[in-house]
């Protein structure tokens, strides 16, 4: 597992180099050399929203599942679980680090805990995959000359997929029905039911809606600003790019895809790999500024605590 991690981010930072090299290493450079700090400020603002409503999505499905988190102790967590995100591979320690830390909060212990993690997750991807397919459908729509693949490719890979779900659910079928029958009431509770729909869709909607203003802004702050249909386009194609395994918080992946994406508007490739590096250097400013804040007054108050 650790060479495989190991190999992971060595890719990551493998791909990130030889992009750089491909795209031209001074324009990177001097778009960079565009930004002033007025983007940054206002970047790093929107990421602290992100990160603050985050916490409250968290808080609320805890709570509808009996898991109660005090509004300071659910933002100070997620902060962590941001930083650790973001210089961990696997983008899944930040989350097993909040489940860790808020298993006694509550009756149920860690699986209570877990649970809302998962859902809280399911709620933002959720909503981000609605976003992605209202982006393909508007992009072949609006811009179809400009679309990257073609919509047969799509809808046969869809076609793949939804075989592929299909054929998983027959072979685990039992397993598969028993443990989202144990989930069922967990998911209605968090979504369904007292209007929790409402709160749900409302703060994915906003929570998505600042990750791509925040990649708005780093297009926008290296002088490639972008058309508002490149908000539902290209900024989410180069999103979902993260979730690939590769390097650590999205880094190497999300940078490919803007380069490969950004001349499709009318700007160079290294415009884009600007943009991507900027909007990871946000990101990673934006959450981890405070969460190593809140992680240096854990360490005082343990040491404190011991003495």
């Amino acid at each position: 597992m650790r060479k495989l991690k190991a190999f992971a981010i060595g890719a990551g930072l493998l791909l990130l180099a030889l992009l750089t090299l491909a795209v031209d290493p001074a324009g990177v450079i001097e778009a960079l050399d565009k930004v002033s700090p007025g983007y940054v400020v206002a970047a790093v603002l929107v990421v602290e929203v992100q990160v603050v409503l985050s916490a409250l999505r968290w808080r609320f499905t805890a709570a509808r599942l009996g898991h109660q988190i005090p509004v300071l102790a659910a933002v100070r967590e997620y902060y962590v679980g941001s930083v650790l995100d973001q210089i961990l591979p696997g983008g899944i320690a930040g989350d097993a680090a909040r489940v860790y830390r808020s298993r006694d909060e509550n009756p149920g212990g860690w699986k209570r805990a877990a649970t809302a993690v998962v859902l809280e997750r399911l709620s933002g991807q959720f909503a981000f995959f609605l976003l992605t397919c209202f982006g393909l459908i508007a992009w072949a729509i609006l811009l179809p000359e400009s679309l990257p693949i073609r919509l047969s490719l799509v809808f046969w890979v869809g076609m793949a997929l939804l075989a592929i779900l299909g054929a998983a659910a027959a072979w685990f079928g039992t397993r598969l029905r028993a443990r989202l029958g144990q989930l069922g009431p967990d998911f209605a509770a968090a979504f369904w039911k007292d209007g929790a729909l409402a709160v749900q869709v409302c703060l994915s909607t906003l929570i998505v809606g600042s990750y791509v203003l925040t990649f708005l802004l780093a297009s926008h702050a290296v002088g490639a600003t972008l058309s508002p249909i490149a908000a539902v386009t290209v900024i989410p194609f180069c999103l979902l790019t993260m979730l690939i395994p590769v390097g650590i918080g999205g880094w190497g992946t999300r940078e490919a895809a803007a380069a490969a994406l950004w001349p499709l508007f009318g700007f160079t490739g290294a415009e884009g790999l600007a943009a991507s590096l900027l909007y990871g250097i946000f990101s990673l400013a934006g959450a981890a500024v405070p969460g190593l804040l809140v992680l240096a007054g854990l360490l005082l108050r343990e040491l404190r605590h011991d003495t």
